[in-house]
């Protein structure tokens, strides 16, 4: 005789502990989380509509498809590991994205140093109100410890051979294929609600989509958080794993195209080239100066009164701008001294130190130059020790070569850094020299110490913006013991001397900055304060002073110093514009924005090209998108040829088919 067994009654306690009841939480308390994280981004243009909630769903579902097919304590376990690591790796997106406009990747997990290192900057990132968005883990973990570990003795008293996380018997084979099916039913779900129409879009509006080096924002607005941090963790493993990727032949065919075109219209036929041959050459990349404040006074104090007076005997580029991603100071480094764009992900720094460039320092040794660094701090910090030895520095004078006599901020105060190597310099250096020097003082969150502030910042006193200023007119102090110490020792008048500011400050309210210039700012006026970094350029004899308001970027100072000491630039592989050969100049930003000269073009944060911008210079207003077009086709090709040759290392496979020159 069969027993039938009892129906049991669905009480409201079993209905929340049901296994349907707890995926639905988990999935509707990882979406409020996702939608949490949008509405903090604040990012122009993008919004998270319903079917960007869809996406994010499915995204969720094939994350967590597979917890389905456990029994029913390991599915819950694993749901509640699930929310933690994804509840991170969230908000550790919001964190990076106040400070850098842009999303966490494997290369820049791979930067962790960086992150770690950043101290006090990533204080200031953190806000009382995110509590809330940990708030469900008062629950959560709780739950999930008092289910580990309060029902473990009563299974394994009643059911001693059953597995720890659930028995897998179930009675039969009836749960276990209940659960099959659910978690196939959730698979493809989650297949048919997020690459659905990611798909769909990739093959629309967001055409180019995963051939392009879309910026990561950009990506995000089509694929969500989660499915970005999947095609970026595909992207990873292409390129890691195995023998790497192979390089499309239409896009090899594209960059040679491109040098040879390059060295087709390159020119050396006018009287600064090579009229300061063998000359010493120091360069100065000055942390977050930015160019704004340049000239500006405040409390009735000049900000930067030693970079004032020196503008007066050296030519100072008034639009010129920087060219870095998530790279930052790295990106910098990488754009002047091997003049390609840095990587849309991640710094080459730290992704490709291993590849070929033709590197600054490189071409001035085998020109007979000393070539040396010199940074007070760590030397793996950006895997500099690493990139430098391939860039073919003689020397880096890192953190443990200074004399810790004046500590400030992340190492040693710039004044303290200056005077050190300029004694390097003068005593362990052979002329010519190259010297590449990396300040420090003014890195974000710019608390300088009270003895160090000089400047009345007035109405900003106590904000972030004050302290900002603070920090570069000390700097700026620092630059004009610099000079007067070179010039102390007979260095100056024989020293091409380069002055250039890395990147923005991070600081973005716009008030601020309109409060401080007294007047209001329209998209284009933002564009240019966060984007452009000041430029000064003294020659040996003070020649060619003055204002240019031509656009440059970080990328043509290797070009512009091969010009000035004689040697062609036409059998390298580089990007940048040589600033003194007359020739028309386009300027182009890691985001896709560009200028040259007569428009300026800002892309839209969901990287369609009609959404964009296009301002005319001439009059500071908006202008019909048609007249950004060329410029739009050539910046894109620029960026998309530069990584091409980044990624698949290509300059020696130029190099061996051209016998060393050019693709012609």
């Amino acid at each position: 005789m069969v027993i039938s067994q009892p129906t049991r009654r669905m009480t409201p306690r079993r209905l929340l502990n049901h296994p349907l009841t707890l995926y639905l939480i988990f999935l509707v308390l990882m979406l409020l989380k996702l939608m949490w994280l949008h509405h903090n981004l604040h990012a122009y243009n993008i919004t998270m509509g319903l079917l960007d909630k869809v996406i994010a769903i499915g995204s969720l579902l094939l994350l967590s498809f597979w917890t389905w097919w456990l029994p029913r304590r390991g599915m819950i376990l694993s749901l509640v590991v699930l929310n933690l690591l994804l509840t991170a790796l969230i908000y550790a997106d919001m964190v990076y994205y106040r400070y850098f406009q842009d999303f966490l990747t494997i290369p820049v997990l791979m930067q962790a140093r960086q992150v770690d290192a950043l101290g006090d900057s990533i204080a200031t990132l953190l806000h009382v109100s995110d509590l809330w968005f940990f708030a469900d883990w008062i629950a959560i973990i709780p739950y999930g410890v008092i289910l580990l570990f309060s029902r473990r003795y009563r299974v394994s008293r009643a059911t001693p051979y059953s597995n720890r996380l659930g028995s897998y018997s179930d009675r039969g084979g009836k749960k276990g294929m209940r659960r099959l099916t659910a978690g196939s039913i959730a698979l493809v779900l989650g297949l048919c609600l997020a690459v659905g129409p990611i798909y769909f879009y990739s093959k629309t509006w967001a055409k180019g989509l995963f051939d392009n080096n879309w910026w990561n924002v950009s990506m995000y607005n089509v694929t969500g958080l989660l499915a970005f941090h999947g095609y970026d963790l595909y992207n990873y493993a292409k390129d890691h794993i195995g023998s790497g990727p192979e390089a499309d032949p239409a896009d090899v065919e594209q960059a040679k195209s491109f040098f040879a075109d390059r060295q087709k219209n390159s020119s050396s036929d006018d009287a600064l080239f090579g009229k300061y041959k063998d000359s010493n050459v120091i360069i100065v990349q000055g942390e977050a100066f930015m160019n704004f404040m340049i000239g500006q006074s405040i409390g009735g104090q000049e900000i930067t009164p030693h970079f004032n007076e020196l503008m007066k005997e050296s030519q100072y580029y008034s639009h010129f701008y920087h060219q870095t991603g998530q790279g930052r100071t790295s990106d910098a480094d990488f754009g002047a001294n091997i003049s390609l764009h840095p990587l849309p992900v991640g710094s080459a720094f730290v992704r490709y130190a291993d590849h070929t460039y033709d590197s600054l320092p490189s071409i001035l040794k085998d020109n007979g130059y000393s070539t040396n660094v010199f940074h007070a701090y760590e030397s793996g910090f950006w895997n500099r020790y690493t990139m430098y030895q391939n860039m073919n520095y003689d020397k880096f004078y890192s953190k443990n070569d200074f004399e810790q006599d004046d500590p400030l901020g992340w190492s040693l105060s710039d004044k303290s850094f200056f005077r050190q190597s300029v004694e390097k310099m003068d005593s362990e250096v052979t002329e010519p020299f190259y010297s590449f020097l990396i300040t420090l003082s003014s890195h974000h969150p710019y608390a300088l110490p009270q003895d160090k502030q000089q400047l009345d910042v007035d109405e900003f006193e106590g904000t972030m913006f004050g302290d900002y200023l603070q920090s570069v007119h000390y700097v700026d102090s620092a630059l004009g013991s610099m000079v007067e110490d070179l010039k102390n020792r007979g260095l100056w008048d024989n020293t091409i001397f380069m002055f250039y500011g890395d990147h923005d400050n991070s600081i973005k309210e716009q008030a601020q900055y309109e409060q401080f210039l007294g007047r209001s700012l329209n998209e284009l006026d933002l564009e240019q304060i966060m984007n452009e970094v000041p430029l000064l350029v003294h020659l040996p004899d003070g020649a060619e002073a003055g204002t240019l308001d031509q656009p440059a970027g970080q990328l043509d100072i290797t070009p512009s110093v091969l010009h000035l000491l004689g040697i062609t630039d036409e059998s390298y592989y580089h990007m940048g514009n040589d600033i003194y050969d007359g020739s028309p100049r386009t300027v182009v930003l890691r985001s896709g924005a560009f200028t040259d000269g007569s428009v300026f073009y800002i892309p839209s944060d969901d990287y369609i090209y009609e959404n964009g911008s296009c301002y005319d210079l001439s009059t500071h207003s908006k202008t019909d998108i048609n007249a950004c077009n060329s410029g739009h086709d050539e910046a894109s090709k620029r960026l998309h040829v530069s990584d091409t040759v980044i990624t698949y290392d290509l300059i020696p496979r130029f190099r061996e088919e051209n016998n060393g020159e050019p693709a012609s």
